[in-house]
């Protein structure tokens, strides 16, 4: 079993129609979800970037959280030349983390464990979309003084954009929580079938 041990930096609220989110001091993670947050909702409609199934399809929600990772973000922000780093609430993440490697890589099925009991699973990564980028390119400045590209956003956050996943314990998540991340593995059995055969 691999684990890792990380901390909480920023927690951040969003309601409807706004890309970026509010900081916060706690959040308290339900079932179905961050009361008021825009993607709060144990269902959701498909969009027409990043989703398997046509636009407009009701359909689970497996976004009912979304992170990212400060090592990941300070990396972003040095590859698009920015004068003042990226955050977590202008990326429109609920939850910075410190301290997991390749953050954005975490597998399905990986659980992030909190002092109160919560327990987040991840579902997937998190692309990067254009409509953030362009949201990125207005709100922030190179270190030159030029205005950052929507294009540049999308590159410089290929693999680094954070995960989204599912609340799978409910409990309350404060800013400088510990968080304990234990990858998924199958279970020995699964792998000794396939092994096997």
């Amino acid at each position: 079993m691999i684990t890792y041990q990380g901390r909480i930096e920023a927690l951040c609220l969003g309601p409807e129609d706004i890309l970026g989110k509010q900081p916060r001091q706690s959040l308290y993670f339900a079932l179905d979800g961050i009361a008021d947050d825009r993607h709060a909702g144990f269902e959701r409609d498909t969009w027409d970037e990043g989703d398997k199934q046509p636009a407009g399809i009701r359909r689970r929600n497996e976004r009912l959280w979304s992170a990212v990772s400060t090592e990941e973000q300070a990396q972003m922000t040095e590859d698009m030349g920015l004068a003042s780093p990226l955050t977590a609430s202008a990326l429109g993440a609920n939850i910075e983390i410190s301290g997991v490697p390749e953050f954005s890589r975490l597998t399905k099925g990986s659980i992030l464990a909190l002092p109160s009991g919560a327990e987040l699973i991840v579902e997937e990564y998190n692309p990067p979309c254009r409509h953030m980028g362009e949201s990125i390119a207005e709100a922030f400045k190179t270190q030159n003084g030029t205005t950052p590209t929507a294009a540049g956003f999308l590159k410089a956050a290929q693999l680094t954009r954070g995960i989204v996943g599912v609340v799978d314990v409910a409990g309350e998540i404060q800013v400088g929580d510990a968080v304990k991340v234990t990858l998924y593995q199958p279970p020995k059995i699964l792998m000794h079938s396939a092994l096997e055969s």
